[in-house]
């Protein structure tokens, strides 16, 4: 900081020996009053970026490039005595992970996590959690040509124009790698929501390009994750998933992309989660899924088709089931209304854009602004829904997870009234202490 002093006259005062007042009042005026002034100069203005944390009581903050040391996260507010090693987080990780079949881009990373801090002899402390993955296959020149120009629909572009600096090698923080800051500790949120609540979150391919699965060829009720993991893009339908497979196949072979749809669904999930009015659960499960690379569309329910049906025709009408619940005939409004949980299905769809990065000329300007042509050169998804799965339920478990521990938080202090609210159904492990 540098500094400057300055004096200033205030009350419209005089400089001793002003001959601007006549001399019976400049005899009775006293001298000038002074005050001193410090202003300063700021010399580098520091901009600070956001945005790398989601959560309020269980907190995540990813970290990271697609091609620096690693990437990884800090989880904190985890409650403390949760059974954790790193195979828990292993399993979503290598669901996540790079190279697992032609279909995928063929970068080789083993994702191999390690926690650091937060565990102690295999139960979490509730302190902060940190976990790590390396990057081991980093292949920067294959980014020479992009350090020159900006690829069409990338983040190269919108980075330049926020920050003024590019990660050229891998997109830096716009890499899809950056999700496993995300998967990691969502597969922790998944494992606390089944052994507190009996809570299950399942996502699966539900479309690649033309190729759209019908929903009532999949039963939510019974949907396995085992069938999910029956074939490389992930549909739960062996038919449509030979379809969707040979749709990628074609535009891969070409040097081209497609998107697709990730549906995921949430059973068992405990009513009363989401605080109106502007953390509404919807809106929450929109944010955090809208936030993944790649994202351009979210349905709730029964989404945009809903439009098409009268309120006679979308009304999910209450009954008493045998077991004296209150339940919905229909689920139209997708598990939540009012942005509160109601204990049916959740259900949602996430739309993903086709890759940007492809290997076919395109017109694209230079960091001058120069109108050139360009092939993307690296390893890249044909079509990146496959992989976006396990990250779709990852966000979703993230969500659901803060959401209990904010209904312990305001919901559970005082007894609650049995005849709508429910206690949760606590399902200890074996040889783990009670909460």
């Amino acid at each position: 900081m540098a500094s400057s002093l300055t004096s200033k006259s205030i009350l419209g005062s005089t400089k001793p020996g002003s001959s601007s007042l006549p001399s019976e009042l400049r005899r009775l005026s006293s001298p000038a009053v002074q005050i001193s002034i410090r202003t300063q100069t700021r010399k580098n203005l520091q901009i600070q970026a956001t945005g790398s944390s989601y959560g309020t009581h269980f907190r995540v903050s990813t970290f990271g490039e697609s091609h620096g040391g690693g990437v990884g996260c800090i989880i904190d507010g985890c409650p403390p005595r949760i059974p954790l090693t790193e195979s828990d987080l292993q399993f979503d990780l290598d669901r996540r992970r790079p190279g697992q079949s032609r279909i995928t881009t063929p970068r080789k990373e083993t994702d191999t996590c390690r926690i650091s801090s937060g565990v102690s002899e295999g139960m979490t402390t509730g302190t902060p959690i940190h976990v790590f993955v390396p990057n081991t296959d980093q292949r920067g020149l294959d980014y020479s040509e992009m350090s020159v120009a900006y690829r069409p629909s990338h983040a190269d572009a919108t980075y330049d124009m926020k920050y003024g600096v590019r990660s050229v090698q891998g997109g830096g923080r716009s890499s899809a790698r950056e999700t496993i800051g995300r998967v990691a500790p969502g597969a922790l949120a998944k494992k606390i929501l089944k052994q507190f609540a009996g809570t299950e979150i399942l996502a699966y391919v539900s479309q690649v390009h033309h190729v759209v699965l019908p929903e009532d060829l999949v039963d939510h009720d019974n949907l396995t994750l085992e069938q999910i993991e029956n074939n490389i893009v992930r549909c739960p339908n062996p038919e449509y998933a030979e379809k969707m497979i040979a749709a990628i196949d074609a535009v891969r072979t070409k040097g081209n992309s497609v998107g697709g749809v990730v549906t995921c669904i949430v059973r068992n999930a405990p009513r009363g989660l989401g605080t109106p009015v502007f953390d509404k659960l919807e809106a929450e499960l929109a944010k955090a899924c809208m936030s993944l690379p790649a994202t351009k569309g979210f349905e709730f329910g029964s989404g945009f088709a809903g439009t098409f049906l009268t309120g006679l025709e979308h009304n999910d009408e209450f009954y008493t089931d045998e077991n004296g619940r209150i339940r919905t005939r229909t689920n139209r409004s997708g598990g939540i209304q009012g942005g509160i949980s109601n204990g049916e299905i959740i259900n949602m769809r996430v739309a993903f854009k086709p890759t940007s990065t492809i290997g076919r000329k395109q017109n694209t300007v230079t960091r001058d602004k120069v109108e050139t042509e360009m092939i993307a050169r690296g390893r890249h998804d044909p079509c990146v829904v496959p992989r976006a799965v396990p990250m779709v339920e990852a966000m979703v478990a993230l969500v659901l997870v803060d959401q209990l521990m904010a209904q312990y938080a305001q919901c559970h202090l005082f007894p609650i009234n049995p005849e709508l609210q429910e206690p949760l159904q606590i399902e200890q492990p074996q040889n783990a202490t009670a909460l």
